[in-house]
């Protein structure tokens, strides 16, 4: 596996999507063990991280974590504006994951 690769490019799923009116939740599955291993192993996916790449307060990630059963990591965002309110321009939540897919990845 190459040094530098974006994580969209590394993992089977990429995606974002409503946790009710008030959260985002985002899945990043892994297609293989050794994979998924290495990214967990690279410390690089945290709750932290995932502040940092949203340009959000830490106290926005809800949960971050691994979940060894799908080859996953996952976590839920705060949304910054309930679903729906006015000026909010992502009900379902669905487009939020571009910038976890760009995520450089280095081993």
């Amino acid at each position: 596996m190459s040094a530098n690769l974006k994580l969209g490019e590394i993992a089977s799923v990429v995606r974002s999507k409503n946790a009710g009116p008030y959260l985002y939740t985002f899945d990043v599955i892994f297609g293989d063990g050794a994979t998924y291993e290495k990214v967990k192993r690279s410390g690089l996916l945290t709750a932290g991280k995932m502040a940092e790449v949203y340009g959000v307060p830490p106290e926005n990630i809800i949960w971050a974590g691994f979940f060894d059963p799908a080859l996953a990591f996952k976590f839920t965002m705060a949304r910054p504006l309930v679903s729906g309110s006015p000026g909010e321009r992502d009900a379902y939540g669905a487009q939020q994951h571009m910038p976890l897919f760009n995520l450089l990845v280095s081993f």
